[in-house]
């Protein structure tokens, strides 16, 4: 029975339901990926509305993802929530930010009479996929270069940076690996285009989503390169049995060599992710949206188990390593994540009905008709 398990396989059961949900919208973000390609592969009014209109049948998907992710976290690892909200709030302000006008522009932008007119909410949809995901990546990267928080014996946080959480992206590794998402995101989005829009009608955009899909792999590459490399060679943070935490000399390589499933879900992604790509722009296939969201998924729970198993706090201190919060001194009780545990029971038939609902969406692909229709964005 659940309620019997330690509380330290519930707390590690919880950060790989936590790294799930955040993988899982790292493949989503092919929504923002598509919404930041409009303008260079959308060069006509129809092309522009067939890719406006298949985003907009799954951008809800992403900001729902990105809820019940930080929703998770809240609910695990409260500490978590409570240090990185309290004290960098400006990052996840303006992240926050980019996500609502992601909805206002999808409802406004067709809206007749609008004040401001489609192209200022084209580019709010532009932000949204670059400097939201930009941001994002910046706060995922802290899990490996550190934050500026130092936490009290009331566990209350005391944010030693006047940016209050922007300085994340000043960081070269932070803001390497959230460029790499930006270029990432716009992979999987000219993927998931190809598979979504009846493309017979429009052989040009076709052949610019192909174009663009092999292009954004090429500018993703040094990003990614650099991230990796870091990741080999960098210092890293560890605690003993004690729970005292040092900083250590090729923490994530040791990581990585400890937990082989871990560098194996790595390296098949990026597998994945570059086969989509091969198969998207060289051997005219449709279907390499699965390739590389399923890749992406892969590459996003290596770099999650990597920053919280193998004794490595997941959310380091540079100011104060004994603030660093790890899987075990940042999460719930043993009842809340038990309650938790039962309530997860059920996500199975959550996700079967995504499916299911999914399946139906995609059933036929975006056309003609479904631009003219009086629903369409």
């Amino acid at each position: 029975m659940i309620g019997n398990l330690d509380i330290t396989i519930l707390q590690q059961l919880w950060w790989i339901i936590a790294a799930i949900v955040g993988s899982l919208f790292l493949f989503l973000n092919f929504v923002q990926g598509g919404q930041t390609l409009l303008w260079q592969v959308a060069k006509s009014d129809i092309e522009k509305a067939l890719v406006i209109n298949s985003l907009g049948r799954k951008w809800e998907l992403t900001f729902t993802t990105l809820v019940l992710f930080g929703g998770a976290l809240f609910a695990a690892f409260p500490k978590f929530y409570a240090t990185s909200f309290g004290g960098a709030y400006w990052v996840w302000i303006l992240i926050l930010f980019t996500f609502i006008i992601q909805a206002v522009s999808y409802e406004f932008r067709k809206k007749p009479g609008n004040l401001l007119g489609e192209k200022t909410y084209e580019l709010f949809l532009f932000i949204n996929g670059s400097v939201g995901i930009l941001l994002i990546g910046a706060a995922v990267g802290t899990f490996f270069t550190g934050s500026n928080f130092t936490l009290n014996q009331f566990n209350q946080v005391s944010w030693t940076h006047p940016l209050m959480g922007l300085e994340a992206a000043f960081s070269l590794f932070n803001l390497s690996l959230g460029l790499f998402l930006v270029f990432n995101a716009r992979v999987i989005g000219s993927m998931y285009l190809l598979n979504n829009i009846e493309l017979s009608t429009v052989p040009d955009l076709e052949q610019r989503l192909r174009r663009a899909c092999l292009t954004n792999l090429v500018c993703a590459l040094p990003f990614l390169l650099y991230v990796l490399a870091s990741l080999l060679l960098m210092n890293g943070y560890s605690f003993d049995e004690s729970g005292i935490v040092t900083i250590v000399s090729g923490k994530y390589l040791e990581n990585l060599l400890a937990m082989p499933i871990v560098l194996g879900l790595l390296l098949v992604g990026l597998v994945l992710v570059v086969w989509g790509v091969i198969s998207t722009s060289f051997l005219g296939g449709f279907k390499a949206i699965w390739f590389g969201g399923l890749g992406t998924v892969l590459v996003g729970l290596a770099v999650f188990f990597i920053a919280g198993f193998n004794n490595t706090p997941f959310y380091p201190s540079k100011v104060d390593l004994q603030s660093s919060l790890t899987i075990y001194n940042a999460s719930s009780s043993h009842y809340t994540l038990t309650a938790m545990s039962y309530v997860a029971l059920v996500i199975p038939f959550v996700l079967a009905y995504i499916v299911y609902v999914w399946k139906l969406m995609d059933s036929k692909k975006i056309g003609h008709d479904d631009i003219n229709d009086s629903k369409a964005y």
